[in-house]
Order: structure tokens, then sequence, then C-alpha cells
């Protein structure tokens, strides 16, 4: 894994397998570091600039050798795009980009500006922290199954973000330590959607949230399915019955605010390890994918690792119901009934609609039995919001105004985009039950709104907000911070919600 450090130095004088520079879009003469870098190069970047090979945009990285002429062997010249559009996810993006340059050249040992700075407008922790996670999350790939060579490519070793200013030092620091402490949770939830379902099972899933409270100051339990069974949880354990794999509820809490239990959220993520549909069997093609329908509980474990770290003065409750959702002899089928914690029964209707039910239990479980004043959940829900919104945003919904605004603002803070659905009552009738309180189903026509609202029959007591990551949750490439597989999303915007949460607390 790639190290990164700040450093007191010029760029220039720096000894490294590669240095990177930046550049604006439009810039025909570079200045700052990039422009003394450009001087000890007798004006190559410069030339490219001229010869159109080096243009800023966004998402370029261009590679010059340089024969000697400084102690680094190559220089990365990485594209900030338009310096009116640029911001600290645009470096993050940058920052990744050249990363996967030097991997690609083969630069074990780098050097890099401290993307943003100076004429980007960003702060030394801002643009340090900014690159310092771009760079981690950029390099990551998961390899735990890859033979011992790999592809025979060599991995980015070291990065030194180099200011030249000393008094700099410290906040440059600070955001290094930031990053990397929101890196490692990221990558967390990434290796555990990444992981085949083989491996991450239920029991797995616990296994790894309580060597996350022991990492941390966080609380650890796991509920088994005798203690389900004594809470009423027929939702939960109708999805779980069809599996050899005992479901688990994991439940990991941050005291940050103990003398005020009131000042409280719950962070609840489904945990599907694999989701065959169940009776309702899915179709062949790329049922593997399924390893991922845990994505939600992979995200609340990484962010509550980095929640304890940072320890915000609020409580934070992570759940995660953890089941696996398979077809078999004991499984649950359409028709069945069952019936939920808070004592509302449910018409299965289609047993592949498993994440609602599930969430329904373990919701009701936040609010009945750990007294959750808010809450939000996080689930690869519906295809209905990949259609709707592709992979580009996380579908937003909720009860209350108040709190989907918090989410929407802690995403952007975050870099993770978000965009918000309604859910008026009229789409209710869609999951009318003639012989249930609810069915789980809606149909197809607004299925990701009907999917929102199915979940709402459980929050009830609490402020909540759902957070569809079925079209986010992975990527099929490289884009900025973002890999292909598992992406880690929603763990940076939670992270921030309990920030913001636990700020405006303190401000009231």
């Amino acid at each position: 894994m790639v190290t990164v450090s700040a450093a007191a130095a010029d760029i220039v004088q720096t000894s490294a397998d590669a240095i990177v520079v930046n550049l604006f879009e439009g810039v025909t003469s570079p200045e700052g570091g990039t422009g003394a870098v450009d001087k000890a190069l007798d004006g190559a970047i410069s030339a490219l600039i001229a010869d159109g090979e080096a243009m800023g945009k966004a998402g370029e990285a261009t590679v010059i050798h340089t024969f000697g002429r400084l102690a680094a062997k190559r220089v990365v010249v990485v594209g900030l795009g338009k310096q009116e559009r640029f911001n600290a996810h645009a470096a993050r993006a940058a920052a990744a980009n050249a990363a996967r340059c030097l991997r690609r050249v083969g630069a074990a040992n780098a050097a890099t500006l401290a993307h943003g700075a100076g004429s980007g407008g960003l702060s030394p922790r801002e643009s340090a922290e900014a690159t310092t996670l771009g760079s981690i999350l950029g390099l990551y790939r998961f390899t735990a199954y890859k033979s011992a060579n790999g592809d025979g490519g060599k991995e980015v070793e070291s990065i030194a973000i180099v200011e030249q200013d000393a008094a700099n030092l410290a906040d440059l620091q600070a955001g290094v330590d930031h990053a990397r402490l929101l890196a490692d949770s990221v990558m967390l939830a990434r290796d555990m959607a990444n992981e085949p379902a083989n491996v991450v099972n239920p029991a797995r899933m616990a296994e790894i949230a309580q060597a996350v409270a022991e990492e941390t100051s966080l609380s650890y339990t796991a509920l088994g399915r005798e203690e389900m069974l004594s809470y009423g949880m027929g939702a939960l354990l109708g999805v779980a019955q069809g599996s050899a794999n005992e479901p688990r509820l994991i439940l990991l809490e941050h005291r940050g605010d103990p003398v005020n239990p009131a000042n409280n959220v719950a962070i609840v993520g489904k945990g599907v390890t694999f989701d065959t549909g169940g009776i309702s069997l899915k179709v062949a093609e790329n049922m593997g994918a399924m390893k991922g329908d845990m994505s939600g509980g992979a995200s609340v474990i990484g962010a509550m690792r980095a929640i304890a770290l940072l320890n915000p003065a609020i409580n934070v409750l992570g759940v995660v119901p953890a089941v696996e959702n398979m077809p078999s002899g004991t499984a649950q089928r359409p028709g069945d009934i069952v019936r939920a914690m808070n004592g509302k029964t449910i018409e299965v209707d289609n047993t592949d609609a498993e994440g609602r039910l599930i969430l329904a239990d373990a919701i009701a479980y936040a609010i009945k039995e750990k007294g959750a004043r808010r809450v939000v959940d996080v689930a690869t829900l519906t295809g209905a919001m990949v259609v709707a919104l592709g992979n580009v945003n996380t579908g937003v919904m909720g009860s209350s105004q108040e709190l989907v605004d918090a989410v929407l603002a802690a995403s952007r803070k975050a870099g993770e985009k978000m965009w918000q659905l309604p859910i008026n009552e009229e789409y209710k009738e869609r999951i009318h039950s003639d012989w249930a309180d609810v069915k789980n189903t809606g149909g197809r026509p607004a299925g990701s709104i009907t999917a929102a609202l199915f979940i709402s029959e459980f929050a009830d007591g609490a402020d909540w907000a759902h957070l569809d990551i079925a079209g986010t949750n992975m990527s099929d490439k490289d884009r900025g911070h973002v890999v292909k597989g598992a992406t880690g999303v929603p763990v940076l915007t939670l992270v921030q919600l309990a920030q913001d949460l636990a700020a405006d607390g303190a401000a009231r």
C-alpha cells in the first residue's frame, strides 16, 4: 500500500522516480512549482502546451523524461481542468489520475505538488487531504486472490507531497493524516464488497465489525437467530431462512455524547452477502455481482471506523442486518406473510425484494430498542434506481426534509454525488396488500420510490432518510478516485454527516 507523507522541499531538486506537477486548462505559461520545473526543463512543458500535447484537461496526464536535467527521472504533468470549476474534488480526481500514471510508468517512489494549493484556492491542509485521498483511493486494487506476481506491474510505494514553505508543513501533514484515516475506512468497505460470498458471509461480516470495534473505541454486539426471534424480527428471519449461513444483526456504537443520549443518529446498512433472489430467482447472467449486495452494510462498518477515530460529539449507532438470500426447501415463498418487529404484517410479493425486509426489522430495532431519533439507511435496493440515475448519483429519499438536506449537504462536501427523489403519498397505493398491512413490492412503475415508502412504514417515530446505492456501489472502470469494482460509496458522506450533525448540535 502506498505511503503518503508531507515534506518541506523544492520540487525541482527532489530526487524520485517521478515528480508530479499540475496544469489548469487554458494556461499557456505555467507558474509556481510547475513553472519552476518547466524552467529547469528548458521550457519542455511550455513546448508541449504549444504543441497541444499537454492541455491541462481533467483526466489528462503527460509524461516527460528528464534525461538528467532534474534529480527526478520523469515529470508527470496532470490536468486540473478549468480553473473556474476547480475544487477539492477535482484535486482528488487529478491526484488519482496522476497516481495511476505513476504506476503505469513503474515509478515506485514519487513526489508531487499539493494539487489546488496556490492559484487553485485551496488551503495547504485541503490540498494535501485531496491529494492524499485521491492518490490512495486511485491506486486501490483488490488483489487478494491474484497469484504472487499479479500482472507484473510495479506498485507505487511512496508519494511525498512537497511544499517549499516549511511553515505550511504542519497543515500539510494534518491533511495527509486525515485523508489516510478516511481512505483506510473506504478501502475497508471496498474490500468487503469485493470479497466473494464464499468468504464474506454474515458471520464473517460480524467478525470484521468486531475487529473494527477492537481497533477503535466502538462497542460491538451481534444478535443471532434466537435473539432475533425473541424480538419478533419475522421480516429479517424470513429472508434468512433459505440459507445454511446463519444471520447476524451487527451493532456498532460510538458514544460521542454520552451525557446526552438523545443526540444521536443511526446508520443502517443492507448486508445481503449474496442475493440469488430466493424463490423469485434472478437470471444467471451477472448473478456473481450479487456478492456486492452487502455494500450498504460494508459502508456502514467502514464509516463507523472513521467516526470512532474522529470522535465527533454525537452518538452514532451502526446497524447491519447480515443475511444470505438463497432458494431451498426452507426458503421463503411468494405469498408468505411475515410480521416485522414493529408489529406490521408484510405480504411477500417477491422474494427478490429482500433488502427492504431486513431493513424493516433493523430500523425498527434501532428506534424501539436503541432510541434512535434519526435514521439513515443505505442499500443496494433497486434496479429501478440504476435506470433512473445510472451510476453517477445515489438516490436519496426521506420523511424528514431537514435530514435529507443534511445528507445532501454532507455528500457535496464529501464529493459523492446524490439526488433527491419524491416519495409522495399517492405512490403508497402500489404497496397496498389485500392480505396484510403492506406488501414488499409495488411493481415496475416508480420502483425505487415504492421501495423507499415500504421502508418508511418501519421508521415510525424517527426522522428518516434513505440512500439507494444500487447504481453507485460498483464501478465498471476507473474514474478519478473511484476505481473498477466496489466504490466504498457512501462512506465519506456518512462520516461527514456525523461530523455535521455533531457540529450542528454543538451550535444549538
